[in-house]
């Protein structure tokens, strides 16, 4: 009994050392990140393959050469297959030749993506020029 009672009271004391123990307060401040992803309509419609706001938006006088997130027109429709699109950029003189900040041309986007459609109609208009 005795035993059981010398047991209880030094845990009890062990409890209330590690209870009243303090942490040490430090103020840190938030780190603020700002992420610049922002890719614009003209690019988005792109890579949806939503030929029609493309049209209208070509119309309106958007630019085809224009980076947007760092690629232009031709490396989004290269990057996701849309044929049509890329076939409509190059008729309103897209430059197939222009590098993302990655050293990336429509060509390559379209190699490593797979998309092997895009890739005939890029190397086509490139041996045509």
């Amino acid at each position: 009994m005795k035993k059981t009672i010398i047991l209880s009271a030094i845990a009890l004391c062990l409890s209330v050392v590690s209870v009243n123990a303090k942490t040490n307060e430090s103020h840190v401040s938030p780190n603020k990140v700002k992420i610049y992803f922002k890719v614009n309509s003209f690019c988005v419609s792109i890579a949806k393959g939503d030929i029609v706001t493309v049209k209208k938006l070509i119309a309106r006088g958007e630019d085809v050469n224009q980076k947007s997130n760092g690629m232009t027109p031709a490396m989004y429709a290269a990057k996701y297959n849309r044929v049509e699109i890329l076939q409509l950029l190059i008729a309103e003189g897209a430059d197939l030749k222009v590098k993302c900040g990655k050293g990336y041309t429509a060509k390559k986007y379209a190699e490593l993506h797979g998309a092997k459609d895009a890739q005939q109609v890029i190397e086509m208009a490139l041996s045509k020029k």
